[in-house]
């Protein structure tokens, strides 16, 4: 696996759209739901959590469309209009953050995933790392330090 080094940048397939991103991920993980399947045409999404405002479009734009998230609101999943390919997600209920898809990165080795979600929607295909923690949906939040 590679080290992520910051910052770095992806885009579509077709190069019609290209972004770059300056801070670390918050996160990375791979979703199982059905509307990442779809989305992705796959058994999930990978998916680099960072601060919305740490990404910046170099070139084009994606093309949003929503689907409604079990934690209210919902998921404005961005593609590129040219060639198809999912480059990032936005949520109502965590504005702050975007999900960048892995496959989009011009380096998607150094994707490291902390753990499965929404597997109760995961298809018996698909071959989950079994060194990942599970969630069957969203994981809970951990409770605030007194």
């Amino acid at each position: 696996m590679a080290k992520i080094k910051v910052p770095f940048a992806g885009g579509c397939a077709c190069g019609a759209i290209r972004y770059d991103c300056s801070v670390e991920p918050v996160r990375m993980v791979q979703c199982h739901c059905r509307d990442c399947q779809r989305f992705t045409g796959a058994g999930f999404v990978a998916a680099v959590i960072v601060p919305i405002e740490s990404v910046k479009l170099l070139q084009g734009a994606p093309r949003f469309f929503r689907t409604q998230s079990s934690r209210g609101g919902n998921v404005h999943r961005g593609f590129c209009t040219d060639c198809g390919s999912p480059v990032i997600s936005k949520f109502d209920a965590n504005p702050q953050l975007c999900g960048i898809h892995a496959a989009s990165l011009d380096d998607p080795s150094w994707f490291q995933p902390a753990w499965d979600m929404w597997t109760c929607d995961a298809q018996p295909w698909d071959f989950m790392n079994p060194a990942l923690p599970k969630h069957d949906q969203y994981p809970v939040p951990p409770k605030p330090v007194s």
